[in-house]
């Protein structure tokens, strides 16, 4: 049996594999099975956003990177969602937690930018998509 070597992180890609060995092991990610695990990965996330994705360092992107990655396949597995536009996901969402447009002013920027997304006229960018799947605990890929 032959064994298979990966290559994750390296120096060539910007990364500085002691430190981001250091994160991986404070954080220690791994493939998502329960609701409590994609609780904690989403706190973890929603952590990170709050300090800014212009402020990452290469190693923190690359965890980034990797976390919403396991929670997007947990959640594909375990809440398939129909494909539906954004915007009616979106709608759908605000109807089951009782929010307002002005709640979600925060996340999208605006009352007018809220109005043109629930309307269809304005698409939901890739940066409100990862916060508005924080929001609600599911897959950003569900808004885009």
């Amino acid at each position: 049996m032959s064994t298979v070597e990966i290559t994750v992180a390296s120096p060539a890609a910007g990364i500085d594999v002691r430190r981001y060995g250091k994160m991986l092991a404070r954080f220690a990610p791994k493939v998502i099975e329960t609701e409590g695990e994609n609780e904690a990965a989403l706190a973890i996330v929603k952590g990170m956003i709050e300090k800014g994705e212009e402020n990452f360092t290469q190693e923190e992107s690359a965890l980034f990177d990797l976390i919403t990655n396991l929670i997007e396949q947990f959640e594909d597995r375990t809440y398939p969602i129909p494909d539906a536009p954004p915007n009616d996901v979106l709608r759908d969402l605000m109807e089951h937690h009782s929010l307002k447009a002005a709640d979600l002013v925060e996340i999208l920027g605006s009352r007018a930018k809220v109005s043109e997304i629930l309307s269809g006229k304005r698409s939901i960018s890739k940066k409100q998509a990862k916060q508005l799947g924080v929001r609600f605990g599911i897959s950003p890929a569900a808004f885009i």
